[in-house]
């Protein structure tokens, strides 16, 4: 067991674990650390606690020490200068006629180094703009290629559920999705239906995917041979949530399909679930 304080360097970004010393922490105090970008000032998201050592990666930084106000005013004083320096590296990215979309800035606390974030459909070569970027502000600069989704967690902005992005929101991590989470959940394979503002399939996909899960578990796919009070039938639709059945039965193969709930029938004969090579190729931009 080994005894944390988890630090956020972002407003809704990973918890980090340092080793809090013999300092108590209290969530929302400010914190000086050591981290593999430099000297930093975080927000405590988690107090001071002891857990597992098979959850953390050893050896912990110690936290170095409580941020005072004067560290405080100088993080205020870095936003500024990540403000002026966005609007020097548009003019320089324009000036070098450079394929990439400036995301945000970013200072290290020391200011020993600035992190540009950058967004582009390809690769890109940004050897001479780091000259010229370091050349104006004499720091170490870096230039970070991110994706679309890291893009949306940094700007901000609406879902089409007419709510904040989550991932700007709330979470704190990208959870994994995938196009057969979709399938599952019987949503459209309508790229505008499943995939948020960023273009990629949307992270609310993980949210019930459990339930769903479990309900596919006792539950009789489309096109599973089950046994009915009336017989023998072929299941052709399915309302996962409602539990209730459409079977096709097998001594009235002209009828309409008779409705059952999962509890009246037997399953004899399941079926799986599968997403086709085409459907994949088709989607695979927004996976």
């Amino acid at each position: 067991m080994s005894k944390v304080v988890g630090i956020r360097f972002k407003e809704v970004g990973k918890i980090y674990y340092f080793d809090p010393l013999d300092i108590e922490f209290k969530k929302g105090d400010f914190a000086i650390v050591e981290t593999v970008r430099g000297i930093e000032c975080g927000e405590v998201a988690m107090e001071n606690r002891t857990i597992d050592d098979e959850e953390i990666i050893k050896p912990l930084k110690p936290i170095i020490r409580v941020a005072t106000p004067e560290d405080l005013v100088i993080v205020e004083n870095n936003k500024k200068k990540e403000k002026e320096a966005f609007e020097i590296c548009l003019k320089k990215i324009e000036n070098h006629k450079l394929d990439m979309k400036l995301v945000d800035v970013e200072y290290t606390f020391d200011g020993s180094k600035v992190l540009f974030y950058f967004t582009s459909d390809g690769r890109v070569d940004f050897r001479e703009l780091v000259k010229d970027l370091a050349s104006v502000f004499r720091v170490r600069i870096e230039l970070r290629q991110i994706g679309v989704r890291d893009e949306s967690k940094m700007k901000g902005g609406l879902g089409i559920c007419g709510r904040p992005f989550c991932c700007n929101s709330f979470l704190g991590d990208f959870q994994p999705v995938s196009i057969k989470m979709a399938k599952e959940q019987g949503l459209s394979l309508n790229p505008t239906k499943i995939s948020g503002t960023c273009g990629r399939l949307m992270c609310c996909l993980k949210y019930e995917q459990n339930a769903y899960e479990h309900l596919l578990r006792v539950t009789p796919k489309v096109g599973a041979i089950v046994e009915t009070p009336q017989g023998k039938g072929t299941v052709v639709e399915v309302n996962l949530l409602k539990g209730m059945l459409k079977i096709c039965l097998d001594r009235y193969p002209e009828a309409a399909p008779a409705i059952y709930h999962r509890k009246d029938i037997k399953l004899i004969k399941d079926k799986r679930i599968t997403v086709d090579k085409s459907e994949i190729d088709a989607l695979k931009d927004i996976e």
